[in-house]
């Protein structure tokens, strides 16, 4: 089978794509081919050596993929051959069939057969709609009619917390860098639209809510953003810290904290998978029914073939893309 491999620390350019060999299920694993793999910023950390895991060279990066069941471990039970199923790994995703612990594979419902939720559809949806709906649901707790300050609104992330905010009834404010990208964020739902290049997120976000402030704030961004969130955050607001894109890792004021009575909560999807893994089961069954009832429509800017693995990765670091850059095989 084809692979994109990784043999040393480096770049998307130092990557290859070779013949490998088929891997050979272990008793708690599923063999999966690969329709198509989600990009993620992750996967640039994790061929340079910068990822909190460093998987034993040669490797191929790749952490959700979507395909059919090749082969079961003997341990595995409640999935069959040929099963379309979403995954996620913690490496091994860019090849045309991957390996994935038993409990980290989701059947897709039969509803959603492939017209409505394509093999590119569903490889971009775990990481990004999962960490949109944890942070909003369980951390947060974002109620219907409350404001939604969503950072960085037109990348994967950002736009799942779009989308999931207006399924729980929030008033969504997004923000972003250009029209384009706005437009992207406003076709999702989006109520108002910021273009920080322009405006002042503070004062505009000030001016939306009368004054009052965002009750949450997701932040993918960090940076100035995070900076400019901790001003127009209401009394009792909470901030999500996703991810630092913009580079810098803010440091927080706590006497705003106190003042100002806010919390900021760190959110880290992928812990779950090891902490609680019975809340993903429960957690992608509600993102399934909102799929199915069109209120979610991932967006995939970029379908490439894994011969373009570089490529994909690039248009990640040069905020090239929106929505999800996704890896296609042909395979499943």
């Amino acid at each position: 089978m084809k692979a994109v491999i990784c043999r040393d620390w480096g770049g998307p350019e130092s990557l290859s794509v070779e013949e490998v060999p088929l891997p050979e299920p272990g008793p708690d694993q599923v063999l999966i081919d690969v329709g198509a793999a989600g990009v993620n910023f992750a996967d640039t950390l994790m061929i340079a050596g910068k990822y909190q895991e460093k998987p034993p060279f040669p490797f191929s990066p790749g952490l959700e993929i979507t395909g059919t069941v090749r082969a079961l471990g003997s341990n595995v039970s409640g999935l069959r051959a040929g099963q379309r199923v979403m995954a996620l790994t913690d490496y091994g995703g860019y090849a045309e069939a991957a390996l994935a612990r038993a409990g980290d594979v989701y059947a897709i419902p039969d509803s959603l057969g492939p017209e409505r939720f394509g093999w590119a559809e569903a490889a971009g949806f775990p990481i990004t709609y999962g960490t949109a709906h944890c942070a909003l649901r369980w951390h947060a707790d974002l109620q219907p009619g409350e404001v939604l300050l969503v950072h960085g609104a037109a990348g994967g992330v950002g736009l799942a917390a779009v989308e999931i905010g207006k399924a729980i009834g929030a008033t969504v404010i997004a923000t972003a860098g250009g029209a384009d990208k706005l437009a992207v964020a406003q076709a999702h739902g989006a109520d108002h639209l910021i273009d920080y290049r322009e405006e002042d997120i503070r004062e505009r976000v000030k001016e939306l809510t009368a004054g009052k402030g965002a009750d949450v704030v997701f932040d993918p961004v960090g940076g100035d953003v995070f900076d400019a969130s901790l001003r127009c955050i209401a009394w009792s607001g909470r901030i999500l810290v996703i991810g630092f894109a913009a580079g810098r890792v803010p440091q927080i004021p706590a006497n705003i904290l106190l003042v100002k009575n806010i919390a900021v909560m760190g959110v880290y999807w992928g812990s779950y998978r090891k902490h609680a893994p019975e809340r993903l089961v429960a957690e992608f069954r509600e993102l399934f029914g909102w799929v199915e009832t069109r209120r979610l429509k991932p967006h995939v800017s970029h379908k490439l073939d894994l011969q373009q693995a570089a490529e994909a990765m690039a248009l990640l670091l040069e905020r090239r893309s929106t929505g999800k850059v996704v890896l296609t095989t042909g395979a499943a």
